[in-house]
């Protein structure tokens, strides 16, 4: 076959802006798609954020621990770009349990999360995003699964195993759950109730007795068409005549089936043309499996076998030829299989390959085409490009003479990281895309060291650290965490890297399982296995159709910087109030106020604020001649929508099981808490009876109509309180308090649903509102009242009516002129306790059970790139693993693990 080598190869570095090399060319479409790509990367900066957490999972009452990277632009620089992170704790439901406000500061952030011991036990997510990354969609926030287990107030341990089968056509799900206590002795001969749901709807319900090993099974059909659905299984078992404890299972899929997806190299399956061809099975639960099989034509003749290599992956190669469709016969482990079809080859097209192979220090770039392709396209120009993260890194232009044009770049040329390349018709139209991975060891090189390798039990520890970057020593800023291994066993291959984030998951749309394999131990199978991750995925941070037809989606979100409070003045009519003044004040932490002057549309700001997170402000208007008739509006952020995750494959079904050892720790550690009075038991109150009277309501969105409750009460007494919960104690009947939360007497392991002018809200929703703010909070406690909101209403409901009867709870008009208004503030990080066993304040009578040792999130290196941490071991012995991440003043990136043993 003839062959050609690709001509007038340019490779470039550094910034796009410097793309002057292509001015000596006389080649308007590569300088075309230079210009449309300098253009994209100037007005879309590509801000990334990864939160570095101590610990890949927690117990109910546990801190997480984080420090974030916000970088941008193709070398990961620190951004400047944004100046507040959002970060949220978002629960199974994809609700937002918490959510923080972090200053930003040249490019780093950390803060916490306080694990409530009312907390219930699942998969949560930790979501982190700045305002200028809602432009690139969520796909591109940092988003982690993670696990909380409870071992303080878990009397029932579940697990949960799942068959599938086929019933008339439709999904099948044959549960079993098991309940024990904490010492795996069974709840045999208890009464179970159970719901599922899938996508938040209810599919079925049930009720049973566990038998004598605290078994329960059941089976429910699924006769909706998705392969993978979001579901859960929320049961209630009886344990006496006075406790009933709910107990939520995720279901993860409804089906053993397996999804066979198959990715011709470059995006198309020519006739003609040997072709390299990944392929994908993915089960209904979203992770890889192992399937073999064959590929034959529509004559059962066979032309390649296939074997997945890693987690369902794995590569084939085959000649596609005119007139014949091809499909695969797969077969999976446990025997039984499926038939997939393969994507139509065409006549006409290219196929691009790009070999990264391991051995190799050089790329080669391979065009093939169909002769018919040779012959309608003659002489035409065909246009390569290389790019990572809008940077240009090599051009190339060549000839059609041939079938085949060939050309390789030295590795060491690019960057670490996804690098994406793209041929060009003379059109400057895309015609193939093939995305690599480019593993260089340009990343920092970080030495950790102690002065022994083995310590007692309390002993102090000094931790030194050893930052360079091509064999220079680096200013840098670096976390350091560290656990008891043995307490925490944790997978590397699962785990969320500043390397596997950054370089790696940042950049792809879809899920990745155990992204860390391919960084944790680099090996040529590692890499081998990432070439063929590549082949199966697609660069989607922009389309080139769009960036060639100058066709840029819109800016919706700019950039947050500070703080600010901004609105607009306006008539009791709705006409703008020009050069009114506007008044900002508040009292809480001390008196604090400012003054604006209205602009000619009525727009005020109160810019480069300060302010934490539980602060109140009243802001006061009046018109130029001192009239205060006037309304205040004030701009609001919308909220980001919290979709489903992408990493559902994550989310693990039996959380007790797999965090045995560590929940077992946890629970020794609460207990001695308690022994001394660290920490104190919830009290459970008395139920007290007070007689209302039901009332009819103004603005109230009670679904069985104003007033129809079991108890009223009105604004007028929910005075001298400083949380609503406090006000409603001891005016409610039949209803406890717990951690803020409500709780019936009829339901007492359900907390009550709160309904907001109409909007339902998490349960500990409650201590949010002022009591100040309240009209009303009409009681639904019978089954009566509550049957009208389903199942939610288990527990029971408040309706809450406010006195402003709309859903914009962050301020109040109280009269014209005046608002009050509680924003989102900073939160102020915590600092992490470590024990000074050498001080003799502390109290050393107390068991250190700590799973977390050490924790740090801002070691600063010095001029010589040193820097060093003490801290001392707690009383367990074991592997202590300890991990630094951090970044250099450039953007280059490291990860540095390091044992000791206590003993």
């Amino acid at each position: 076959m003839k062959t050609k080598k690709l001509l007038i190869a340019i490779l470039l570095f550094g910034s796009i802006a410097g793309l002057t090399g292509f001015a000596k060319f006389d080649d308007d479409i590569i300088k075309r798609i230079a210009t449309q790509l300098e253009k994209w990367t100037s007005d879309n900066p590509q801000e990334k954020v990864y939160l570095y957490l101590d610990k890949p999972y927690y117990a109910v009452g546990d801190n997480i621990w984080f420090k974030a990277y916000i970088t941008v632009g193709a070398k990961h620089q620190l951004s400047a770009l944004s100046g507040i992170l959002n970060v949220e704790l978002i629960n199974d439901k994809d609700s937002i349990k918490k959510a923080l406000k972090l200053p930003i500061s040249s490019g780093l952030a950390w803060g916490d999360f306080k694990l409530a011991d009312s907390l219930a036990e699942g998969n949560y997510r930790i979501r982190a995003y700045t305002n200028w990354m809602r432009n690139a969609s969520d796909d591109y926030f940092f988003d982690k699964t993670i696990q909380v287990g409870n071992s303080i107030s878990n009397k029932v341990f579940t697990k949960a195993d799942y068959g599938y089968a086929t019933q008339n056509n439709q999904q099948k799900v044959n549960a079993t759950v098991n309940y024990s206590d904490a010492d795996a002795k069974p709840f045999a001969g208890k009464n179970v109730s159970y719901e599922v749901q899938l996508d938040f709807r209810s599919i079925a319900k049930g009720k049973g007795v566990t038998d004598n090993a605290g078994n329960i099974s059941f089976s429910f059909l699924n006769n909706m068409p998705t392969l993978l659905k979001s579901g859960k299984i929320v049961t209630h078992i009886k344990l006496d005549d006075k406790e009933t404890i709910t107990k939520v299972l995720p279901v993860k899929a409804t089906s053993a089936k397996v999804d066979v997806q198959f990715f011709p190299e470059g995006g198309n399956l020519v006739n003609g043309v040997r072709e390299r061809v990944a392929f994908k099975a993915v089960g209904a639960d979203g992770l890889g499996v192992d399937v073999k099989g064959t590929i034959v034509d529509n004559e059962n003749n066979e032309v390649a076998k296939i074997e997945s290599e890693h987690l369902g992956m794995g590569l084939f190669m085959f000649v596609p030829q005119a007139g014949k469709t091809y499909s695969a016969k797969v077969t999976y482990p446990d025997g039984s299989g499926g038939v997939f079809s393969l994507p139509q080859a065409t006549d006409r097209g290219f196929v691009l390959n790009v070999y990264n192979n391991t051995d190799d220090p050089e790329v080669t770039v391979k065009i093939s085409l169909s002769q018919t392709t040779l012959i309608e396209s003659a002489n035409a120009d065909i246009n390569i490009v290389a790019q990572q993260g809008g940077n240009i890194l090599y051009a190339a232009k060549t000839k059609l003479e041939s079938l085949v044009s060939t050309t390789k770049i030295a590795k060491s040329r690019f960057p670490s990281g996804i690098v994406q390349f793209t041929l060009f018709s003379s059109k400057g139209e895309p015609l193939n895309e093939r995305i690599i991975f480019i593993q260089n060891p340009d990343q920092l090189n970080l030495s950790l060291s102690t002065d022994k390798p083995t310590y007692a039990p309390r002993e102090k520890v000094k931790l030194n650290l050893e930052a360079k970057s091509q064999d220079k020593p680096v200013l840098g800023s670096f976390s350091v965490a560290v656990i008891d291994e043995t307490k925490v066993p944790v997978d590397e291959n699962e785990e969320s890297t500043i390397l596997s984030n950054i370089l790696l998951t940042s950049d792809i749309k879809g899920y990745i399982e155990k992204p860390n394999y391919y960084f944790a131990n680099v090996s040529d199978k590692t890499k081998k296995d990432l070439d063929i991750l590549m082949l199966t995925q697609g660069y989607r941070r922009f389309l080139w159709k769009q960036i060639m037809a100058d066709n840029f989606p819109p800016l919706a979100f700019q950039p947050e910087k500070t703080l600010d409070i901004t609105g607009h003045l306006k008539t009791l009519g709705g006409k703008a109030v020009p050069h009114g003044k506007v008044s900002l004040f508040t009292t809480s932490g001390g008196v604090f106020y400012l003054d604006t002057v209205t602009d000619e549309q009525g727009k005020f700001a109160f810019k480069n604020l300060i302010f934490t997170d539980s602060i109140r402000f009243v802001i006061q208007a009046r018109t130029v001649k001192d009239r205060r008739n006037v309304q205040i509006d004030l701009d609001n952020i919308a909220p980001q929508v919290v979709s489903r995750s992408k990493n559902s494959g994550d989310i693990v079904v039996n959380i007790n099981s797999k965090m045995a050892a560590y929940l077992q720790n946890s629970k020794k550690q609460y207990d001695d808490f308690l022994k001394y009075g660290i920490v104190t038991k919830a009290t459970i109150l008395k139920e007290v009876s007070i007689s209302e009277k039901k009332q009819p309501l103004k603005n109230s969105s009670n679904l069985n109509g104003a007033g129809n409750a079991d108890q009223v009460i009105k604004s007028d007494q929910l005075s001298s309180c400083s949380t609503l919960s406090q006000c409603l104690l001891g005016r409610i009947n039949f209803v406890n308090f717990r951690n803020g939360m409500a709780y019936s007497t009829r339901s007492p392991n359900t907390p009550m649903l709160i309904v907001v002018d109409g909007v339902a809200m998490e349960p500990d929703f409650l201590d949010q509102l002022s009591p100040t703010d309240v009209e009303s909070v009409e009681v639904l406690r019978t089954i009566a009242n509550t049957a009208i909101y389903g199942s939610r209403a288990g527990g029971g409901v408040l309706v809450i009516t406010t006195k402003r009867g709309e859903p914009n709870y962050s301020y109040q008009r109280y009269s014209p002129g005046i608002i009050t208004y509680s924003p989102l503030g900073y939160y102020r990080a915590r600092q992490f306790y470590s024990p000074q066993y050498d001080d003799p304040k502390t109290n050393a009578r107390v068991a250190d059970l700590r799973t977390t040792i050490f924790w740090k999130p801002n070691v600063l290196t010095d001029k010589n790139g040193n820097a060093s941490v003490g801290f001392f071991n707690a009383d367990s012995p074991g592997t202590y693993r300890a991990v630094v991440e951090g970044i250099d003043g450039e953007g280059n990136i490291g990860r540095k693990i390091y044992r000791y043993k206590v003993q």
